[in-house]
């Protein structure tokens, strides 16, 4: 199997109608934690990782919190004043900058947030051991030994390619390809999804980083190479950075 992601980024140009009405409901609903970093980030992963953003720049959170600021500062907001049967109108303030939010915690386990758009997942295929993005899930089982499967349908594929995956073990969270402006972020001994081309192949494989030459970026982006191994065959190979995706899980 094939599976392709973008190797070059566009310049975002713009939310699509269906994540401004999620962003315009998430306004409604949200309070004063909906300009933090991390909410930001939430819902800019969750844009990237949706089936309407394929083909399309990839979102920063800088892009959703901008927006956000936007509309709070477009639209007043009603309040009652104490003692007084008149109503005021208050216009909120900004919203915190990055700084204020950078060492603000991370959501508690269980703790609710507002509804965001659905994950986007990617199964580990047991014909060669890459890893595919997920159409659907078409159903699921228990084994014998207690751990659950589920039948996936992956993305550009037909039924004939469907397979029966390891919950626990070969699905997780999709993937996010990293930008230029990462590469900082990306250290000796991370695991990454790594895009192999061969002359009868090209997909993706997990790897390990186990060596990086840095270098100045230049008007092509990064020029930074990467050592990396893959986990399936311990074979390593000298990339750039359009070919590594970061791993969320």
């Amino acid at each position: 199997m094939d599976r392709l992601r973008p190797r070059h980024r566009e310049v975002f140009s713009g939310f699509t109608s269906a994540e401004i009405k999620k962003l315009e409901k998430l306004l409604e609903k949200s309070g004063e934690e909906i300009c933090s970093k991390e909410f930001c980030q939430k819902i800019a992963i969750s844009f990237n990782r949706s089936a309407g953003r394929a083909g399309k720049p990839l979102i920063k959170w800088m892009e959703v919190q901008s927006w956000f600021e936007k509309r709070q500062q477009e639209q007043p907001k009603v309040i009652f004043a104490r003692n007084s049967g008149k109503n005021e109108s208050e216009t909120p303030a900004n919203c915190p900058n990055d700084k204020a939010n950078e060492n603000s915690p991370m959501p508690k386990a269980g703790q609710k947030i507002a509804d965001l758009s659905e994950l986007e997942f990617e199964a580990k295929s047991s014909k060669d051991g890459a890893w595919y993005d997920v159409d659907k899930f078409l159903g699921h089982r228990f084994l014998g030994s207690g751990e659950a499967e589920v039948l996936v349908r992956f993305v550009g594929f037909g039924a004939e390619e469907d397979e029966w995956i390891n919950v626990k073990k070969n699905i997780r969270q999709r993937s996010v390809p990293l930008e230029n402006s990462e590469c900082h972020k990306v250290k000796v001994g991370d695991l990454v999804l790594c895009f192999q081309e061969r002359r009868d192949q090209a997909i993706y494989y997990d790897a390990h980083v186990v060596g990086i030459q840095r270098r100045m970026h230049d008007i092509r982006g990064c020029r930074c190479l990467f050592l990396i191994q893959y986990d399936h065959d311990n074979t390593e190979e000298r990339v750039r950075m359009r070919r590594l995706c970061w791993r969320l899980t």
